[in-house]
C-alpha cells in the first residue's frame, strides 16, 4: 500500500510541476503586469518548493518504512534536495540578482533553476517508469 501511495505522491510532483512549467508561470506573465507577475511569481514559487519538498520528503519515509532503498529511493532523495536548493539558495538569489537589476547573473541562475527543474522531471519519469 505505502508502494502505490509513492507512486500517486510521485506522480502528483510530476503534474504540479509540469502544470507551474507550462501554465502557472508563463501565464502569469502574459496576463500580469511586470510589477504584479514578479510579486506572484515571489509569492507562489516558495509554496511551490515547499510543497514539493514536503511530498518527496514523506515519499523518502514511505521508503524508509519499507526498507526499500532502491534506485527509487535515491532518485527521489535527489529530488528532494534539489527542491530544498532550490527555494533555501537558488530562489533567493535570482530575486536579488533581480532586484539589483544584474542582469547577466539573474538570467544564469534563472536558467540554472530552469534546468533543475527539468532534471527532477526526468528523475521522477524514470522513479515512475
Amino acid at each position: 500500500m505505502l508502494s502505490q501511495l509513492s507512486s500517486y505522491l510521485t506522480s502528483i510532483i510530476l503534474g504540479t510541476m509540469l502544470f507551474f512549467s507550462f501554465v502557472v508561470a508563463p501565464v502569469t506573465f502574459t496576463v500580469l503586469n511586470e510589477k504584479s507577475s514578479r510579486k506572484f511569481i515571489r509569492k507562489i514559487f516558495p509554496y511551490y518548493y515547499n510543497v514539493n519538498l514536503a511530498v518527496s520528503f514523506l515519499i523518502l519515509i514511505f521508503y524508509i518504512i519499507l526498507k526499500t532503498f532502491s534506485l527509487d529511493f535515491y532518485l527521489i532523495l535527489t529530488v528532494a534536495i534539489l527542491f530544498a536548493l532550490s527555494n533555501y539558495f537558488l530562489m533567493p538569489l535570482i530575486n536579488k540578482y533581480r532586484d539589483e537589476k544584474q542582469d547577466k547573473k539573474f538570467k544564469y541562475s534563472h536558467f540554472i533553476s530552469v534546468v533543475i527543474n527539468f532534471i527532477q522531471m526526468i528523475l521522477l519519469v524514470i522513479i515512475l517508469i
